[in-house]
């Protein structure tokens, strides 16, 4: 017999025993937007504002008011947003919304495709390429073209992120190429286009997508086929979408053709927290909505519920200077609390000094706990003596989102060629080294390996004849020349050492290798600043090998209940809250970034970075900034310059049994300011 069927039933909305108080559960900037956004809407969520509180409840309004589930688009960015999102839906509604769209752009672009997509040749069948296997594919495409034997030309991985980049900005290979990675050389361009050409064959014979076609294909769908775009249209009756700040060009044209017949979009973002350039997102998408939608009506959610009435004072006044930008003016729940803090100190390390010492202060007088806390910085390479000092102090941290500093693979290759000069006999930092030269294999590596194992020391090693000839020999003559170089360094100038490594071909290296190239150097860079304070290898060795082993995890690594402070770039931050927060490294140069100077255009970008870092806050802010770098004196960010004094706190931090001397400023006067506090030549007024 067959086995019988029993069939689950969704309760309808009508038939519900409860309604909800919709004015009860919101703010009156949140029920506006909940009850009456209909049409083209734009919703200016500034930063603790409950946008995603406000974005739950518009679908459950619409549920409630008998719009089918299916009729609903609710686009996230990530699969946790949107996981997080239906299920406060279905708690609100004591149960399932089932057949309602909520998903990523890449997620819900695969449904539709699966769907429609035979109406642009696509069978419904096909496969998705995941990273590992659209690697492989580019890897294989390059090889059928006549690409240079050139060992720097770009890897398969680098060429993968061009190609990605070019399809999510919609422009050709040749300007994504121009723009963003202009270190390459111009004439590797012909080679990287064909490989693409051939790669979109390759995956049109499989019947295979990558992640960027399910928004690529999906777009061709709305734009090629009328039919399926009318239908989409009509059963999209209103469609949601998170972050909008964040999309690029191809998903902002996805979500403009998809919109189109209804009109019923809600897009939900804050322009003042749009920083992801470098992934390809277009903060002119969010500016230029109005525009798009000529008849479109603009809400704002401007109560701050994170926040001190002086974090968002300070934060209000600052990206407020940018041009670009919708005029907003947060405003605080919470009442009155400290000025942010600025504190200028002598150095990197006498910074990192600063954080861990007001860390354990917060700690010991204001109960909180390390999980409270979070350094945040601009850029990776400025966590370095911060980490060193933790490990030192026995503070517990998590680096989130990344490897802790000397855990990256291009502070490892550097470490390996140091550890070589101190222990000859290290196998493993010689087979690290061996594998970065092209044609020396993990096999060819080993080989090479045992007959340095059969020389004297380091030097005999060096004018050894190994007998490799061909790429393997030519790859592993560089090798040598390199450490010969570095054994007529004199032993106590370790940043010389460094600087020859990354000069005898590790910079092109970088840039074959990796796209993030320009934020690998700065690490490498900050490693010949940081080395420069020993004037001993083997003490430098001993102090990073500490660092590694040290309870320094990565965000997965560590469970809920772990204590343990948080280090974080801002761009991980972002979405995130603690009671106190540390920005630290705000100098000229480094936040903002240097590269402002020739793109001043991005100078807007980095001071809404700056924002984000801010209202991380939600009651001390602490911003802090070096006054000597390696060979030069370093200036206050302008991110603090240029904002009133009466907005900030400024710290005077002083050592213990300081020297009583005089003190200059800028201008050579005689400054004594700082007399009884630490040893400072300059003073920079604010």
């Amino acid at each position: 017999m067959p086995d019988k069927k029993y069939i689950l039933k969704s309760a309808p909305l009508n038939q519900r025993d409860f309604k909800i108080d919709y004015k009860k559960e919101l703010n009156p900037e949140q029920y506006e937007v909940v009850t009456k956004a209909d049409g083209p809407c734009l919703v200016l969520a500034g930063a603790g504002s409950g946008k995603t509180r406000t974005l739950v409840y518009r679908v459950v309004y619409l549920l409630e008011q008998g719009i089918a589930p299916k009729n609903i688009m609710l686009v996230t960015f990530t699969n946790k947003a949107a996981r997080e999102m239906l299920e406060r839906i279905e708690v609100i509604l004591r149960g399932e919304a089932k057949g309602l769209w909520g998903g990523t752009f890449h997620h819900i672009g695969n449904r539709i495709l699966r769907i429609y997509g035979e109406a642009i040749g696509i069978a419904n069948n096909f496969t998705i390429l995941d990273e590992e296997d659209s690697l492989t594919l580019v890897k294989n495409c390059l090889s059928r073209t006549a690409a240079p034997a050139d060992k720097y030309f770009p890897k398969a991985k680098v060429v993968k992120s061009i190609i990605s980049m070019s399809v999510n900005l919609c422009r050709p290979i040749r300007q994504t190429m121009a723009e963003r990675y202009d270190y390459l050389k111009p004439e590797y361009c012909a080679y990287i286009l064909e490989a693409s050409e051939i790669y979109a064959q390759r995956k049109k014979s499989a019947n295979a997508l990558d992640f960027d076609d399910l928004l690529l294909k999906w777009n061709e769908l709305l734009e090629k086929s009328p039919a399926v775009k009318s239908k989409l249209g009509r059963q999209f009756q209103y469609i949601l979408v998170d972050e909008f700040q964040d999309t690029n060009y191809l998903q902002n044209k996805i979500i403009a053709n998809l919109a189109e017949p209804q009109r019923n979009i809600l897009a939900v973002g804050d322009d003042a927290q749009s920083i992801y350039a470098f992934r390809g997102a277009d903060v002119n998408n969010i500016l230029t909505f109005p525009k798009l939608f000529a008849d479109a009506r603009t809400f704002r959610l401007d109560i701050n519920y994170r926040s001190t009435p002086e974090i968002l004072k300070f934060a209000n006044s600052s990206i407020n200077l940018n041009e670009k930008k919708f005029e907003k003016n947060l405003t605080a729940v919470k009442s009155h609390g400290s000025e942010p803090a600025v504190a200028p100190l002598d150095d990197n390390y006498e910074q990192a000094r600063f954080v861990c010492q007001r860390i354990l202060d917060l700690q010991r007088e204001k109960e909180y706990g390390l999980n409270d806390l979070a350094v945040l910085f601009r850029s990776h390479f400025q966590s370095l003596e911060l980490e060193m000092e933790l490990n030192k102090r026995n503070i517990p941290y998590q680096m989130r989102g990344g490897l802790k500093f000397f855990e990256q693979a291009h502070l490892k290759d550097i470490t390996a060629y140091l550890k070589i000069l101190a222990n000859f006999n290290d196998e493993i930092s010689w087979l690290r080294i061996l594998n970065l030269y092209p044609g020396i294999g993990q096999a060819t590596a080993e080989k090479i390996w045992k007959q340095i194992s059969t020389q004297p020391d380091l030097a005999k090693a060096v004018g050894y004849n190994f007998g490799l000839t061909g790429k393997a020999g030519n790859s592993l003559n560089d090798a040598l020349k390199t450490i010969g170089k570095l054994l007529k360094v004199e032993s106590s100038d370790l940043s010389v050492m460094v600087k020859t490594i990354i000069d005898r071909g590790y910079d092109e290296y970088l840039k074959s290798n990796y796209e993030n190239y320009q934020e690998r150097l700065e690490d490498l860079n900050q490693l010949m600043e940081f080395i420069g304070s020993y004037d001993n290898l083997e003490k430098f060795l001993s102090d990073t090998a500490l660092a590694e082993n040290f309870r320094g995890e990565t965000a997965a690594e560590t469970g809920e209940n772990d204590e343990s402070l948080v280090l974080s770039t801002i761009h991980q931050a972002k979405g995130l809250e603690w009671k106190a927060v540390f920005v630290i490294g705000l100098s000229e140069g480094q936040f903002p970034h240097a590269k402002v100077y020739d793109k001043p255009q991005e100078l807007e970008e980095e001071r809404r970075l700056f924002y984000v870092a801010c209202t991380r806050a939600k009651d001390e802010l602490y911003l802090t900034y070096p006054i000597f770098g390696m060979d030069s004196i370093l200036r206050p960010s302008q991110f603090i310059t240029e904002l009133s004094p009466s907005l900030y706190d400024r710290w005077d931090v002083s050592e213990e049994d300081a020297e009583d001397i005089i003190y200059v400023d800028e201008d050579g006067e005689q400054n004594d300011r700082w007399k009884n506090g630490k040893k400072k030549l300059l003073d920079f007024k604010l």
